[in-house]
């Protein structure tokens, strides 16, 4: 069943149950007004007899006198003395009584009973005077006219319950229709982008963007975006790695050609296969590495660091990148103790120190300063580069990413546009965020904010 009929159907029900809830209110109201009325025309009646009735003694007997019975028309009265002898009666011929149980009852009392199939509304009255019994009294009227009245609103609620209840299927099934159509959209759409791959399609909503259909509409079109960003990058690295593949094979496909052709080994074309292997292998680490960062899976050792060690360490190692074409030198630095990979965190520090190198042209600079602000770690890698665009600032962590102009391939051929990414995903896992501050012209700034150890490290 579908969901338009299911919604129909539990929409029909429910009103429905409802309709049946206020036909048995009213039917039982309205019975109540109708025996009300009949309870107080015999209450009433009874009042009138009894203010007009005489009791005389006579020999220690009480002998009761009673007005003429036919008092209120449709009103039937039995009266008996005290003995249970039949003193009184508007009905001819009939001795009564109407109703046994009430003539046996010691206190005024109402029934329904059945005479000869007629229906009658019965009030059982003793006659008392000072306290003692002298006799007793049963008035009777017909519910003729409430059975009619009643047998003919049980039709008349009935068919107005079925006529509702058909009309409200009919507007609920022609609503939920209108209500549903946007969904249908989203199917529509959602099989369109299946058959054609095209997920810069998106939905559009004529409603309002705050109901349940606008704002299911506007999480489907955001997952769309987001899988059209996924996909588009997913596309991006697969070219970028079958282009950073295609060079060093190419090198070693010709050099091997080369040797092949000449007969013999070659130590320059051996070197060169070796070189573009160990860049293969650099490349397939960094890969391995980004996957398990990014899967939330990357081993970490973590233990108490003594970061300013690790910047000294590292900015002696990278000297030997710099040599005498720029100065490599070192800020404010304060004493830091930081909870994490000593190896990793090293790898962060290189990756930033030999970016910066790599993209500040000779007779530059780099400083790299290390502080605390609050309850965190600061390091900071500065350079006086030509800087980053601001349209490249947003994807300088996305992998294999290079700026068109200023920031391109590294000088010496090994940058792959990993380092970036690989610092990133490493200082996320150490609970930590990375910061990029560049102005074209100025240079540009690192950030790197890591929180202080505090007490012992768990692995």
């Amino acid at each position: 069943m579908s969901l338009r009929a299911r919604l129909t159907l539990l929409f029909t029900t429910l009103l429905g149950g409802i309709l049946l809830l206020f036909g048995v209110t009213i039917y039982l109201f309205v019975n109540y007004l109708l025996i009300n009325q009949i309870d107080e025309k015999l209450v009433q009646t009874f009042e009138e007899i009894r203010n007009n009735m005489q009791v005389e003694s006579a020999r220690d007997m009480e002998v009761i006198k009673l007005p003429s019975l036919d008092l209120v028309e449709s009103v039937y009265a039995l009266a008996w003395d005290r003995h249970g002898q039949l003193i009184s009666s508007n009905i001819p011929g009939f001795l009564g009584p109407f109703d046994s149980l009430g003539w046996q009852s010691p206190v005024p009392i109402f029934h329904d009973v059945y005479i000869d199939e007629v229906h009658l509304r019965v009030l059982s009255v003793p006659l008392e005077v000072g306290g003692h019994l002298i006799g007793k009294l049963q008035l009777a009227s017909s519910l003729a006219v409430v059975d009619a009245t009643l047998g003919a609103l049980v039709p008349v609620l009935l068919v107005g319950a079925i006529i509702s209840m058909a009309v409200a299927g009919l507007v609920g099934w022609l609503s939920t229709r209108r209500a549903l159509a946007p969904l249908k959209a989203v199917t529509q759409t959602a099989l369109q982008i299946t058959r054609a791959d095209d997920l810069s399609r998106r939905i559009s909503y004529q409603g309002s963007p705050d109901d349940e259909v606008g704002q299911l509409i506007h999480a489907f079109n955001q997952t769309l975006g987001r899988l059209e960003n996924l996909f588009n990058t997913q596309r991006r690295f697969l070219a970028d790695v079958g282009h950073e593949l295609r060079t060093p094979l190419t090198v070693i496909k010709g050099n091997v050609d080369l040797m092949r052709h000449m007969g013999s080994s070659d130590e320059e074309s051996l070197g060169g296969i070796d070189t573009e292997v160990d860049r293969l292998t650099r490349l397939v680490g960094d890969l391995l590495l980004l996957a398990q960062a990014e899967s939330g899976k990357l081993p970490l050792d973590r233990r108490v660091v003594e970061l300013d060690t690790l910047v000294l360490e590292g900015l002696q190692q990278m000297r030997v990148l710099a040599r005498d074409r720029l100065q490599l030198r070192l800020g404010d630095i304060d004493q830091v103790l930081v909870c994490g990979d000593q190896d990793r965190l090293k790898q962060v520090l290189v990756n930033l120190i030999g970016n910066a190198i790599n993209y500040t042209p000779s007779g530059g600079e780099v400083i790299v300063g290390l502080g605390k602000v609050g309850n965190q770690a600061k390091l900071t890698v500065h350079d006086t580069g030509p800087g980053i665009p601001p349209g490249d600032l947003p994807h300088v962590f996305e992998r294999f990413y290079r700026g068109e102009k200023s920031r391109t391939r590294s000088r010496d051929g090994k940058g792959f546009g990993l380092g970036l990414s690989i610092a990133y995903w490493i200082v996320r896992n150490h609970g930590g965020r990375i910061e990029v501050d560049s102005k074209e012209g100025l240079g540009t700034t690192f950030v790197v904010w890591l929180p202080l150890a505090v007490g012992d490290c768990v692995s």
